[in-house]
């Protein structure tokens, strides 16, 4: 099949093709002002959002600050799902950040003496979803209320230390801006409690501070490691001559670079993250990232096998006089397709359509090029001199704990009972007995991989609390048993999916957590712990993607783990296919994003999309696959991060093969043949922004949706937009919506005025179609919406944010809601209600009564007192109450009591099964009665039936 790029005949002006530079802090501050000022007068604000879960995979813990004479009161911080309070060893946990504008969290400090609580915000592990923080936030009053005590551009917060005997001097380190230079970066002090900071340690505006420890006996004494470091959407340089540790006699006012030349401290442009833990004035311990390449040992594998190096630079001789065998193994070691023996590779290069080197370059991409790099990677050093020498701790390599990313990890604790009891972790943790020269594993079955936080308890050795990936563990014994304390809805979810049964299932993609299955109607308690049967299942490992379901076999799922690993699964049989993607010998790699995109036909379930940097199609369900474009995006860049890939793709209802497809690079293209040839309908859009989602309409064939996503250029400007035209023309939707990266936009199924958007710091809806916004609230803190879906027949709304699982809510009165109605009161109908002998009564003196509860939602037109009154069928008023309303739409509950008045009327007919409940209470009987709302010069009424 020929593949055609056509472009679309638009001048784009130069401003849309200049970058746009990093939000500034003052744009910040102004899109959280405008937030919370539409929050006040959002037609949704009272519309109540439920938390579904899950909970037993928590998210990535940050730090922990246990109070020392108490372990069993601490705090938690979250990456990006808060900071949670626990006085109870775990037990249960409360959040004590979600009256603040941010759920994001770098690290956290209390004075517990009298109970200051500090929050660094923005997570400082520079991961893909490591969002920016709003500077250094201060609570007196454990979390009810919070001011921002400035650095408010510092974007990642890593260290707050406060002098245990003056709480109002504080020193924090600043890692900095992620993905832009900047100069609120190094280390700042303040000694009047935040009122004023000062800069005491700067390198320069791309290195920043990601640890500051201090001497335990003596405040003055502490060191500081910068991290120079340089983050971008194709390539991550974790390293640099900016790195480097520092240290401090007179509490961070001045500092002197100790990691020099001679120190026996590396140096030089392979300085990676640093951590540091200090045991007294001379004794302090440090890891660090070594990005210096380790020395070339003869290559090989040891074993006489092939290496895809050998295959660089060789001459076509050399490679046709290879054993057959030899290459037969590294093509089977390596997966290359059956297809490739020996024999027709040779003949390929001996006729000259192929080159030798093609079998190294088949294997290489941005992955490869992370992964395979010989870094040497962890080591730890000591200094017994405060810091003038080093010396590392142990010989050979650490391998097997940071892998290819230590950027991710970086931390090192000593027992402060036993200077030569250490800690150190990656993904396994480890533990040293013996100052660094030897290690052990002491994880556990149920601790998760990959560690940012672990506490010591200093009273009592062997006593651990541990934050990972997976959230927290506490042992007792050093680490030969944990317990796991995870009941925060913390999870963090890519991607979001339902099914069509009833009730329907939640299907997400987590950070590291895997893909799990859940019902709709799932509450998180303990009683599961009790029944073995938790309310979600984990499908698939990994970090975990996009999810199809096959809407004629709900046991179809197609769903899978980063950079375009995916596997069709049979959920009833337990069957599992991993879909096979391959390029031809002889041709690049296909790049595939992080979270690579996929779709199942909505015209036909046997057809599933998927996006590397062509489109793949399968028409068997996954058996096979075949490229339907060229090169989607504009061919990539040199990094070692996967880039030019798409990112998302949508099918129009209206038509087969009408596809749009979004990428990372920020090009739109629209097929409307299958494939058979592709537009680019970019033109009019801003340049080199990531294409979060493309979303062609389910009630108009021309209209098409696509959100845009600045985070990484530190652009958190909101980019909406809709064509009317099939892409050849967009009009700017973003209208009202505050500073936030847009990371979906969803219309919705059922009324075409209505749209929600996700954000990396909450969910939208607008009702005419974007030309406001309107935040939801009620239940649902400031946190990232990665994903949404609207249930077509439950009419739930469904929101899979980043940092604090799955929410919920009843959108069915937002798709009712149209111009024509818009100044009258609306009531939602209500089902129903069972009627019981027990309502009023309880099981037994230990326990409450049961009350009834009905929840009535109405829309008001204005804001002020609502009056509701209750008649039966004979128009007898029974009930009636008066409501405070706002504008929007409104929540009130009603116990189906009914009031004095009435029972004293009614209760004269003996028949009328009118009777005083154990609670005292006179509920409704068994009938039929009418709801009626009166609110702004308006009234609507709805049938109430007690079966």
């Amino acid at each position: 099949m020929r593949h055609y790029l056509l472009a679309l005949g638009m001048l784009s002006f130069s401003f849309l093709n200049a970058q746009t530079p990093a939000t500034s802090a003052a744009q910040v501050e102004a899109g959280i002002q405008a937030k919370a000022q539409l929050t006040e007068t959002s037609l949704v604000k009272n519309l109540p959002f439920t938390n579904i879960g899950p909970t037993v995979m928590s998210g990535r813990v940050v730090d922990l600050a246990v109070n020392p004479n108490d372990p069993t009161e601490f705090y938690v911080g979250y990456a990006s799902g808060g900071v949670w309070y626990t006085n109870n060893n775990g037990i249960s946990f409360t959040p004590v950040l979600d009256n603040s504008p941010t759920q994001n969290v770098g690290d956290i400090a209390v004075d517990w003496k009298n109970g200051t609580l500090w929050v660094g915000t923005g997570e400082v592990n520079a991961s893909r979803s490591s969002y920016a923080g709003i500077g250094l936030l201060r609570s007196d009053d454990m979390g009810k209320t919070w001011t921002n005590m400035g650095l408010k551009d510092s974007h990642h917060i890593s260290r707050i230390l406060i002098n245990p005997n003056n709480p109002d001097e504080v020193v924090v380190g600043v890692a900095g801006h992620l993905y832009s230079t900047n100069a609120e970066r190094g280390v700042f002090k303040t000694v009047n409690g935040g009122k004023t900071w000062n800069k005491v340690l700067f390198v320069n505006d791309q290195t920043g501070i990601i640890d500051v420890a201090v001497d335990p006996n003596n405040f003055n004494n502490m060191y500081a490691s910068a991290w120079d470091k340089d983050r971008k959407a194709w390539n991550f340089r974790g390293s640099g001559a900016g790195s480097g540790i520092y240290k401090s006699t007179d509490a961070g006012n001045t500092w002197t670079k100790v990691s020099v030349a001679n120190s026996g401290f590396p140096t030089g442009e392979g300085v990676g993250r640093i951590g540091l833990s200090v045991v007294d004035a001379n004794t302090v311990y440090a890891i660090h990232d070594n990005q210096d390449r380790r020395p070339d040992m003869g290559g090989g594998r040891g074993n006489g096998g092939l290496t895809k190096n050998d295959f660089k630079g060789m001459a076509k001789s050399a490679f046709l006089s290879l054993e057959d065998s030899k290459l037969n193994a590294f093509l089977r070691e390596n997966r290359f397709p059956q297809q490739y023996q020996a024999s027709n590779v040779k003949q390929m290069v001996r006729s000259g359509s192929l080159e030798p080197e093609d079998l190294a370059l088949y294997l290489e991409d941005a992955n490869s090029q992370l992964f395979d790099t010989p870094v040497i990677g962890a080591e730890v050093y000591k200094s017994t001199n405060g810091g003038k020498t080093w010396k590392k701790t142990h010989e050979g390599y650490l391998d097997d704990l940071y892998y290819s990313y230590g950027y991710y990890f970086g931390m090192i604790h000593v027992d402060p009972s036993n200077a030569d009891n250490i800690y150190v972790y990656g993904v396994p943790i480890l533990n040293s007995k013996d100052g660094g020269k030897t290690f052990k594993f002491i994880g556990g079955d149920n601790v998760h991989s990959d560690h940012h936080a672990l506490w010591i308890n200093p009273k009592k050795p062997g006593h651990l609390i541990n934050g990972n990936d997976g959230g927290v563990n506490i042992s007792y014994d050093d680490g030969k048993t944990w317990m796991k304390n995870n009941s925060p809805s913390v999870g963090q979810f890519y991607a979001i999916q339902v099914d069509n049964e009833t009730p329907y299932n939640v299907y997400g993609g987590l950070q590291d957590n895997g893909v799990w299955k859940g019902s709709s109607t799932n509450t998180e308690s303990t009683r599961w712990q009790a029944s073995g049967q938790y309310g979600f299942e984990s499908i698939m490992g990994g970090d975990g993607m996009q999810i199809q379901v096959d809407s004629r076999n709900s046991d179809i799922v197609y769903t899978g783990f980063q950079f375009g690993n995916y596997f069709r699964l049979n959920l009833g049989t337990g069957d599992q296919k991993r879909l096979s993607i391959r390029h031809k010998l002889g041709e690049r790699p296909y790049r595939f994003n992080w979270q690579t995109p996929i779709l199942l036909s909505p015209h036909n379930q046997d057809i599933l999309y998927l996006g590397g940097n062509k489109l793949m199609r399968s028409m068997n369900q996954g058996d096979d696959f075949e490229a339907i474009s060229g090169d989607l995006t504009t061919g990539g860049k040199k990094g070692n991060v996967a880039y030019g890939t798409l990112t998302t793709i949508s099918e129009s209802i209206f038509q087969f093969g009408m596809i749009y497809t979004g990428s990372d690079d920020g090009l739109i293209h629209l097929t409307r043949d299958a494939g058979g040839s592709w537009t680019n309908v970019s033109s009019g859009l801003p340049n080199d922004l990531w294409v979060s989602r493309v979303e062609a309409s389910k009630h108009k064939k021309a209209r098409v949706y696509a959100s845009l996503n600045g985070y990484r250029w530190d652009d958190f400007s909101p980019y909406v937009y809709v064509s009317e035209d099939f892409g050849a023309t967009w009009k700017n939707i973003s209208s009202n919506l505050p500073a936030s990266p847009v990371n979906v936009i969803k219309e919705d199924p059922k009324n075409m005025n209505v749209l929600y958007v996700g954000t990396d710091n909450g969910a939208y809806v607008s009702v005419d179609r974007g030309q406001s916004w309107h935040p939801f609230s009620e239940g649902l803190p400031n946190v990232a919406v990665h994903d949404l879906i609207v249930h077509p027949d439950a009419s739930e709304l469904v929101l899979g944010t980043h940092g604090r699982s799955i929410y919920k809510a009843d959108v069915s009165m937002l798709q009712a809601i149209s111009a024509d109605v818009m100044n009258s009161v609306v009531i939602k109908g209500l089902d129903p209600i069972n009627h019981s002998r027990r309502w009023g009564a309880s099981f037994g003196k230990w326990y409450d009564a049961f009350e009834p509860e009905v929840t009535v939602d109405f829309y008001s037109p204005a804001a002020g007192k609502a009056t509701v009154t209750i008649t039966n069928a004979a128009g007898v008023e029974v009930q009636s109450m008066q409501v405070q309303a706002d504008k929007g739409f409104n929540t009130m509950n009603y116990d189906l009591s009914m009031s004095s008045k009435a029972q004293k009327a009614l209760s004269k007919d003996k028949s009328a099964g009118v009777y005083p409940a154990q609670n005292g209470k006179y509920y409704l009987p068994k009938g039929d009665y009418t709801i009626t709302i009166k609110a702004g010069g308006s009234s609507a009424s709805s049938a109430l039936s007690l079966k």
